[in-house]
């Protein structure tokens, strides 16, 4: 899984689509463009065109060209990394960073894909996949992408509150930024504790907490439960962040009103 972790231990996060769903999206989208081959090679039988064999197989390479390149070249640009099979499965492709993909990208893929899915029949995408962290074929190693679960279920954001018993000394303490890692390890703790053994989500707590001590000052008081502690932690912190940022607005408001009184204004 992807994440991006801020440091109020908030996990924003891209999930890596998985091998079945890219494959059955694949499977859609082979199915698709086969379809519409067999439907191409009827019609050129059933026309009646005077046209040699040479002629008549090069139109059928044009034909296989369209299909097999230019056409996914130009659906996953234009919809930013979607596909029919894409659509029906919920995923998208997109870039390492995160971001959508363009032209490059789908040139890319298009045609190794024509090597990984047509001419060996899945087997190397298959196999590639298979090893892959991100489920990535080779097409997605060489162009820097990876297919990502857009309706994935939503996580509802960690609710958090200072305990009343440490209220004194949120209002005190000096919280530092905490780390990406323990930040995400403590909104881990918080949010699946309860599904843990006792003794296990303790001694995690316990750990979490000493860590986190190196980014408080005063610490709390001598005996606070560390779950407790690393709740009111993460609600402190985020609770000054909120302060900070309202008195920034309210200072561009005073300061803007400042400015429209003496007949200032934005150009």
């Amino acid at each position: 899984m992807s994440a991006i972790i801020t440091g109020e231990a908030v996990v924003l996060e891209l999930r890596p689509a998985s091998f079945a769903a890219r494959s059955l999206g694949t499977a859609i989208d082979v199915f698709a463009t086969v379809a519409v081959a067999i439907g191409l090679l009827f019609l050129l039988g059933a026309a009646p065109l005077a046209l040699d064999s040479a002629a008549m197989g090069a139109i059928m390479i044009a034909a296989l060209v369209v299909l097999l390149v230019v056409v996914p070249i130009t659906v996953e640009t234009l919809s930013r990394g979607k596909s029919l099979g894409k659509l029906v499965m919920g995923l998208r492709v997109v870039r390492d960073d995160g971001g959508s993909i363009r032209f490059r990208h789908a040139t890319v893929r298009a045609l190794l894909g024509v090597l990984e899915i047509y001419m060996t029949l899945g087997s190397l995408a298959c196999l590639v996949s298979l090893f892959n962290e991100k489920s990535k074929r080779l097409g997605d190693m060489m162009a820097g992408t990876y297919a990502i679960r857009e309706r994935a279920p939503k996580i509802a954001p960690l609710q958090v509150a200072v305990a009343p018993q440490l209220a004194a000394w949120a209002a005190l303490a000096d919280i530092g930024r905490l780390p990406d890692g323990l930040a995400r390890r403590i909104s881990m703790l918080l949010r699946q504790g309860h599904a843990m053994a006792p003794a296990s989500r303790h001694a995690l707590g316990v750990e979490l907490a000493n860590e986190a001590s190196r980014y408080v000052a005063p610490l709390p008081p001598a005996g606070t439960d560390p779950a407790v502690f690393l709740s009111s932690l993460i609600a402190g912190r985020r609770q000054r962040e909120f302060n900070r940022m309202h008195r920034s607005q309210e200072q561009a408001a005073r300061l803007r009103d400042r400015l429209e009184s003496h007949g200032v204004t934005g150009m």
